[in-house]
């Protein structure tokens, strides 16, 4: 069951998210379901539009089903999805 404790060891791919803040200002306020994620980049899109967002200076604020929210540094999850499911991580860092 997905939780906060252990959210990076979950697939983000069809969660909700929000772009809470970025290196790329134009990117603020970006939300929508994930629909891809790379070592570097999650996709986010709705019915209109996908966009490319960098993992990299980025603070992503995510929807858990029936759990809230959840705030994560991108940097803290710049990882293969595949590797990151399988990563230890001993402390990682919300907001």
């Amino acid at each position: 069951m997905i939780n906060k404790k252990n959210f990076p060891k979950h697939e983000f791919i069809g969660l909700e998210a929000r772009i809470i803040d970025s290196l790329n200002k134009d990117q603020i306020g970006i939300k929508g379901k994930v629909v891809d994620e790379t070592k570097k980049t999650i996709k986010i899109g709705d019915m209109f539009d996908e966009k490319s967002i960098q993992k990299s200076g980025t603070i992503f604020e995510f929807k858990i089903p029936k759990k809230g929210k959840i705030t994560i540094i991108g940097d803290e999850i710049e990882v293969k999805p595949e590797d990151r499911i399988k990563k230890k991580f001993k402390r990682w860092k919300t907001l």
